[in-house]
Order: C-alpha cells, then structure tokens, then sequence
C-alpha cells in the first residue's frame, strides 16, 4: 500500500461520479498538459505521442555553461544510471535558448554528456511556442532579459514529473539533496501507479 502523488495545476469537477460505500462522488479532471511539437537533438519532431506511456521528466536548460545546467545534468546522469533499464522512465530537457539551441547544437552538447536518445531528449523550438508551454503548460517561470547587452536566461531549475496522462505529479529543486531525495523517491511512487492502473484497466 502507498500513497499515491498529488496533481498539480488547475482542476475542474466533471459530470460524471464514482461511488463510494453508496455515496456518489463528483469525478475531478486534472491538468493535462497540451500537446507540443518541438525537435530533439537528431532533428525528430518530438509530441506526447512520442512518450506514449511514459512517465516524463521534465526540466530547462541551455547549452551554454551556467551552474544550474551542470548541477541538472550531474542530477540527470546519476537518474539514468539507477533507471536505465526501466524503459517506462523518459528524461527531456527544454532549452529556454530555442534560437541559437537548434537541433545541431543540441546534437554537440548530447555528444559531450553522452545520453542515450530512447532515454534522453533535449527539445527545441519555436521561441514562443516553448515559453508558452514552459509558464502555461508546465507553470514555471521562465524568461529572456537583456543585461548591458547581454542576454540572460531567468528560470526556475525545477524537474517535473509528468505521468502517462500527462498531469504534473511534482516539483523538485535538485539543487538540494532533499530534493534529489524526493525526487528519487517519488519516481518510484508514479512507477507503481503506473503499473497498477495498467493491471487493474484504470
């Protein structure tokens, strides 16, 4: 027995009921994120038909170096490594700099850190198709500024985890060890719900 994992984002009371010890309780829909089309590192288009069935992952990034890509990658890497045969698992990252992070650049950086692509997707895409889904879809803050000409990326360095229908399950800061934890933790929680609803039809 277990607890299963809260849903997170907005939520409405459907028309239909579930029955409990004769009590008629209203359903609730949760927040599903929308579909998307981005590409990966291979220059694929990427959907949620591509992670059909998969739990996802989630988290932004850029290829320039900054210390919260590398802690994100360190994170990603040591994940990989505990669930790399469980192929129920996807782990993407978002680049919040879509314009000079096109696929051939990703395609480099994936050379450098050396991810799998069945196991690893870095996405791009059109600007505002991708912050629109970053703060709309996902709920992250996220934004481009000019600093004395410079541009700089603002974003929240969290991992999302995303069930198979495609609802957000948490948040994780794994620039901590408690959120690492967690994070780690919780993974394991959504991999048996996943596997009960699939046993039992739900």
């Amino acid at each position: 027995r277990y607890k299963p994992l809260p849903f997170f984002g907005p939520k409405t009371v459907a028309a239909t009921f579930k029955s409990v010890r004769g009590t008629k309780i209203p359903d609730t829909n949760y927040h599903q994120i929308s579909d998307f089309s981005f590409l990966n590192q291979q220059a694929d288009a990427v959907s949620w038909n591509t992670y059909a069935g998969k739990i996802v992952i989630m988290n932004l990034f850029y290829t320039q170096e900054n210390s919260a890509t590398t802690i994100a990658n360190n994170a990603i890497k040591v994940l990989r490594k505990t669930y790399g045969k469980n192929d129920i698992l996807k782990f993407v990252s978002l680049s919040v700099d879509p314009i000079r992070d096109r696929p051939e650049a990703l395609s480099v950086y994936a050379g450098k850190y050396g991810p799998k692509t069945a196991q690893w997707d870095l996405l791009t895409g059109d600007s505002s198709k991708v912050y629109s889904f970053i703060n709309k879809q996902l709920f992250i803050d996220a934004y481009q500024k000019n600093d004395q000409g410079v541009k700089r990326f603002v974003y929240t360095n969290l991992f999302v985890l995303i069930d198979t229908k495609h609802r957000i399950r948490g948040y994780y800061d794994i620039s901590t060890q408690e959120g690492y934890s967690k994070l780690d933790d919780e993974i394991k929680v959504q991999i048996v719900e996943e596997l009960r609803n699939n046993t039992d039809g739900r």
